[in-house]
């Protein structure tokens, strides 16, 4: 018999809120119903001791990026060792606007990757597929090419994909519940075949293409849906009713 895989719901707060705004949203995450779900979320670097110190102890707290190598002369970054010190657990890398706006590629994300976890932290590892890609059918093909680089590092116990389709990231466009399902479930098929079935069947696969309180009952209800990486949605009170959506399809 199986395990059933916890679900998880990430926060990407990417480059939003300031002081004033943080102290609010945490206030409103502590209030918060976090049963049966783990939580993380992921402030902006600058907010992460005001987030650390005042957040409640079943929320976790993530980086949203982190260099590829330790301290050092590397202007404008931060290691894994100082986000592991500052008190962050998780850290999220590969997001599509990183992989765009900053031209991470597979081999420069392999190396962040397995530094990461060799200092300890959890990732948060994105992967997906353009609009152009999907149109071509090509989808899976682009995720496996995705996965393939890190296949070895695809540990369930320190890793969660999370499925990304960036036609779908702040667009307000979401793949419909079987749209989400069928692409979770052949990324599965496929690590099945690449890292073993036991790594497949514990590994946990977050959709992460504008999910709310609307959609998320729905797309909860999917047997390859663990959880979601939430945007915009994740700085509203709505981020609650995405976790119970969740946590209630998982029990």
């Amino acid at each position: 018999m199986t395990m059933p895989r916890t679900p998880v719901v990430g926060g990407n707060w990417k480059c939003n809120n300031d002081k004033a705004g943080v102290t609010a949203l945490v206030a409103s995450l502590n209030a918060m119903d976090c049963t049966g779900c783990e939580v993380i979320v992921a402030p902006v670097m600058l907010h992460i001791p005001e987030t650390v110190a005042n957040i409640k102890s079943d929320i976790a707290v993530a980086a949203q990026n982190c260099n590829f190598k330790g301290n050092g002369a590397y202007t404008g970054e931060c290691s894994a060792d100082q986000i592991v010190d500052i008190g962050c657990k998780w850290v999220i890398l590969g997001h599509s606007e990183r992989r765009q706006y900053f031209k991470e590629d597979n081999e420069i994300l392999r190396t962040k990757l397995e530094y990461a976890l060799s200092k300890g932290l959890k990732v948060m590892y994105c992967i997906g597929e353009s609009l152009d890609e999907r149109n071509a059918n090509k989808t899976i093909e682009v995720l496996k090419s995705q996965i393939e680089p890190v296949k070895d590092l695809m540990k369930p116990e320190s890793v969660v994909i999370a499925y990304e389709p960036i036609w779908a990231i702040g667009t307000g466009v979401t793949a419909t519940p079987q749209q989400a399902q069928d692409t979770h479930k052949e990324l599965r098929a496929y690590i099945s075949e690449a890292c073993g079935a036991a790594t497949a069947e514990a590994i946990r696969i977050q959709y992460g293409g504008s999910a709310n309180a609307k959609n998320a009952p729905e797309l909860s209800a999917c047997p390859d849906i663990d959880g979601f990486l939430v945007g915009g949605a994740s700085l509203k009170p709505e981020f609650g009713d995405i976790i119970k959506a969740i946590a209630a399809a998982k029990k």
